[in-house]
């Protein structure tokens, strides 16, 4: 089962299907971030490394 990179909880193949960036790393999750702005913050967190 696929893990957010970012704190590790556990998402749906069909979340990590959506929201995994090209370099396959999932940097945002419903238990980390807000669920409106996942794909803001996962864009953010892979630009900065965080």
């Amino acid at each position: 089962m696929p893990r957010c990179d970012h704190c590790g909880s556990h998402v749906s193949d069909r979340f990590a299907r959506v929201f995994t960036d090209e370099y396959g790393d999932l940097n945002a999750c419903p238990d980390c971030s807000a669920n409106a702005g996942i794909a803001e913050v996962s864009r953010e967190r892979a630009r900065t490394g965080d």
